[in-house]
């Protein structure tokens, strides 16, 4: 079983980088960590760029199980398909994170917002 931690970080300001990092681990062992920065975009497509860069990265485990654990309610919302925005560059990132996901045979997602514990194991393995 695949578990992976996710967080993406927005600049507020045009023309400096996103940072998207990820921690993977392989039945509770750590496999990889790493921190990617990418150009500027606007903050409502940074958390959906996130997932697509960590696809990309678990291509090699898309047959096994894999659990995405993330703190972003919005983000969240528009993977499980149930997010009512009209936002045109959020629907159009929907749209290629979709195509990527029907790639993955076991893949779901946990939203650790509300969960006080699960946060804090969440902050502490992507900070550390």
């Amino acid at each position: 079983m695949i578990k992976v931690y996710l967080a993406a970080f927005p600049m507020l300001y045009e023309g400096e980088d996103i940072e998207v990092r990820y921690s993977l681990f392989q039945d509770d062992i750590l496999i990889q960590k790493e921190s990617i920065y990418s150009e500027y975009m606007k903050p409502a497509i940074v958390g959906l760029h996130s997932v697509l860069t960590m696809l990309l990265k678990l291509e090699e485990y898309k047959d096994e199980k894999i659990t995405v654990i993330m703190n972003d309610s919005s983000l969240y919302e528009i993977v499980k398909g149930c997010s009512t925005t009209q936002n045109g560059d959020v629907l159009k990132m929907a749209s290629k994170m979709k195509k990527q996901l029907v790639k993955f045979k076991n893949l779901s997602f946990i939203n650790v917002t509300k969960d006080k514990t699960s946060l804090a194991k969440w902050k502490e393995i992507l900070e550390a």
